[in-house]
């Protein structure tokens, strides 16, 4: 057995357990809520918080590293978008969300005990320099997209103006919780100043707990969107989330020439299906809301065969 498939074993069965606890009724149905929202508002920032204060980053500037992983999210988003739009007749608000749930890993929630658990510090430092940025970028096109898609489509009233879809999209940017702690770790790491002993205890703790209550809190919530219809065009889209998007990663990685460990984080992060934010971009947009539940349940389950894929695809090519 390769080393890294006891961490996707113990990985995926975290999350079964939190399905199956859903599915049970083991735990009251708000609880989930609950340890979602504690995960992503402060478990997650504070362990973002002190990776990015105190982690060692050995391979300078990581501009090969983002060209490679976004380069792989823009060729699945154009083919997912495609696809929706040509093959199956969605209009672009649907092309909208396919694009969303076909590029955009689940970084966070899956994406942070994932890569911690099979590359330690050293790789979980690499996929923080990636989530620094992922979700600005992915917010940012999301809202541009959306409303070029209200305007496509003959919804929605009169476009917004440049004004305020800059001022809307800094007001969701500044007030989230993993972009809060991303730049308060960057302002201690850039000072110089080293975090308290008895601070850097305590966050160490509340941080410690992300990982494992992240992967359970989720399989909860995949328990409550489910498999919601539409199967072909979530098949469609999951395929290529799962295989052409790390395929991608892979090609980039091999034509900059990244050193191992940034490759093997940039294919493993590429090779994680998606995650809420796509059902919650769909949601926003009034359609494709089944179609990025059932893209995500699928994919999820999909993942836990296909990331190992990847990653013995990873040791052998690096």
């Amino acid at each position: 057995m390769p080393p890294f498939a006891e961490t996707i074993l113990v990985v995926f069965t975290l999350i079964a357990i939190g399905y199956g606890t859903a599915a049970f009724r083991v735990l009251k149905p708000t609880t989930g809520d609950g340890l979602s929202d504690f995960v992503f508002t402060i478990a997650v920032p504070l362990l973002l918080f002190r990776t990015i204060a105190t982690a060692s980053f050995d391979h300078g500037a990581p501009w090969a590293l983002w060209a490679t992983y976004f380069a792989s999210v823009f060729v699945t988003w154009s083919s997912a978008h495609g696809i929706i739009r040509s093959g199956f007749g969605r209009d672009a608000r649907s092309g909208v969300v396919a694009g969303v749930t076909a590029g955009f890993s689940n970084l966070v929630l899956l994406g942070i005990p994932f890569i911690s658990g099979i590359y330690g510090e050293p790789g979980l430092a690499l996929l923080s320099q990636i989530v620094s940025i992922h979700l600005p970028i992915m917010m940012g096109a999301s809202i541009i997209l959306f409303e070029w898609a209200l305007k496509r489509d003959g919804a929605g009233g009169a476009p917004k103006t440049a004004v305020a879809l800059v001022s809307g999209f800094l007001r969701q940017l500044v007030s989230n919780p993993l972009i809060i702690g991303i730049l308060c770790g960057l302002a201690v790491r850039l000072s110089g100043l080293d975090i308290p002993g008895v601070a850097d205890r305590v966050i160490a703790t509340l941080a410690g707990v992300a990982g494992p209550l992240a992967l359970f809190a989720m399989g909860v919530s995949l328990r409550g969107y489910g498999i919601r219809g539409q199967v072909s065009q979530a098949l469609a889209l999951v395929s290529l989330k799962l295989f052409l998007m790390p395929a991608v990663a892979l090609g980039m990685a091999l034509l900059l020439g990244l050193p191992e460990l940034q490759a093997k984080v940039a294919i493993a992060a590429a090779s994680l299906p998606a995650g809420v934010n796509s059902w919650l971009i769909a949601n926003r947009l009034g359609t494709g809301q089944r179609l990025a539940s059932t893209s995500m349940t699928i994919g999820t389950a999909m993942a836990a065969a296909s990331t190992g894929i990847w990653l013995f695809i990873a040791e052998a090519m690096f």
